[in-house]
């Protein structure tokens, strides 16, 4: 830990991050959080509040472990980048090259009430499923009477089932937030001949220290797993859904959802990608690849979740355009959150980063999420800029 002052922020005004998350707790739209910021690769802000259980009365801890659902995508993502700077595919290559079921798609239209397919106009690529301009499902077709086939226990079976399930535009004409980092999965254990698992393992959490980060969290360590909760009611305080938030062990490594991780990890991986692919000696990817993944390959096709002044890039999302965007960031910083509340967001200009754990099934009536940039931001007194990076136009500080 640093003091906020000597990484350019103030002590005082970093007390508006506990003061946000306390009103949230207080108010019983949280049961608790932890907050984490870093600047100029030191924390200067660690903070659990809370309760990691009410209904046990088990305080929340910065050590606890938190389901990251979505934030499991920019990992597997750097997994898939990792082999390809390793020569192994082009971004361009079609992903039938891997997945031959998938050459020579048809794409889902409604025409006149009626649904019909067409012939796809281009092969599904890298490039595509990588910034979600795929437009795959991981949906098997239903079988008799609608009813789904059985749902598959692996990812390579649950591709194998939705192969022949219609695009549901042409590759490249839209953005559709979805199935795509699925195939991105599929493809690191295409490339590597190694389960996702095994792969994440050797290759990125053991050799970042990231020792707390699982698809299948041991069983000694079940009791850090913070419980999720769920929003009730016109006033929607909380009550509990699940605890602890785990699962029977697994062998469906998905890209889309499924790790387990705590602040302390999550911050290593994303102090990594602030450094430019390296941390503490380790190098995962080139500044180069880093820049690649954070610039925009939406174009105009983006309808992004979070609303307009966005791009996407390879794993992330990207402020384009701070007077539109929700999040109080510099242009291109980069960010993504999952969908039981955690969020962590990269802010290269001012070399600074933010991690917010929470476990809540329905956020969208909260901007606390939205709420924590902007107060992490407002405690910078040195500020950093002419650091910009290069999604911008600026001068990459990579």
């Amino acid at each position: 830990m640093a003091s906020p002052e000597e990484v350019g922020m103030s002590s005082e005004r970093l007390q508006r991050v506990s003061a946000l998350m306390k009103r949230n707790i207080d108010d019983d739209l949280l049961a608790g959080t932890v907050s984490l910021i870093a600047r100029h690769g030191k924390v200067a802000h660690l903070e659990a509040q809370g309760f990691a259980n009410e209904e046990a009365g088990v305080a929340m801890t910065p050590d606890n472990l938190f389901t990251i659902m979505s934030m499991t995508k920019p990992i597997v993502t750097v997994g898939l980048m990792m082999l390809y700077e390793e020569g192994h595919f082009r971004l361009d290559d079609p992903v039938s090259k891997w997945l031959p079921a998938y050459a020579d798609k048809s794409v889902r239209r409604t025409v006149g009430g009626r649904a019909v397919t067409e012939p796809a106009a281009r092969p599904v690529t890298v490039r595509h499923v990588l910034s979600h301009q795929s437009g795959l499902s991981i949906r098997p077709p239903a079988g008799r009477g609608g009813q789904r086939s059985e749902r598959p226990t692996t990812l390579s079976e649950a591709v194998d089932a939705a192969a022949d399930v219609p695009l549901a535009f042409h590759p490249g004409d839209e953005w559709q937030y979805g199935a795509s980092t699925d195939y991105v999965a599929i493809l690191v254990e295409k490339i590597s001949g190694m389960s996702l698992d095994d792969y994440l393992r050797d290759r990125i959490f053991e050799p970042l220290g990231m020792l707390d980060t699982h698809y299948n969290i041991p069983e000694s360590k079940i009791d850090r797993v913070a419980a999720v909760y769920r929003p009730t009611g016109p006033t929607n305080t909380i009550e509990l859904f699940r605890a602890p938030a785990f699962r029977e062990p697994t062998r469906y490594f998905s890209g889309q959802a499924g790790l387990s991780s705590t602040a302390a990890d999550y911050f290593r991986f994303h102090q990594m990608m602030l450094n430019g692919g390296e941390l503490d000696g380790v190098r995962l990817l080139s500044p180069r690849t880093v820049n690649l993944m954070i610039s925009n390959h939406a174009g105009d096709n983006l309808v992004y979740v979070r609303g307009p002044g966005y791009g996407f890039g390879l794993g992330y999302g990207i402020v384009m355009d701070p007077g539109r965007a929700t999040d109080h960031l510099s242009p291109g910083s980069f960010l993504w959150g999952g969908a039981w509340g955690t969020v962590a967001w990269v802010d290269p200009a001012e070399d600074m980063l933010g991690i917010l754990m929470m476990q809540i099934t329905s956020y969208g009536h909260l901007s606390v999420r939205q709420d924590f940039s902007t107060v992490a931001s407002q405690a910078i007194i040195e500020t950093n800029r002419h650091n910009a990076p290069a999604v911008m136009g600026y001068q990459s500080r990579y």
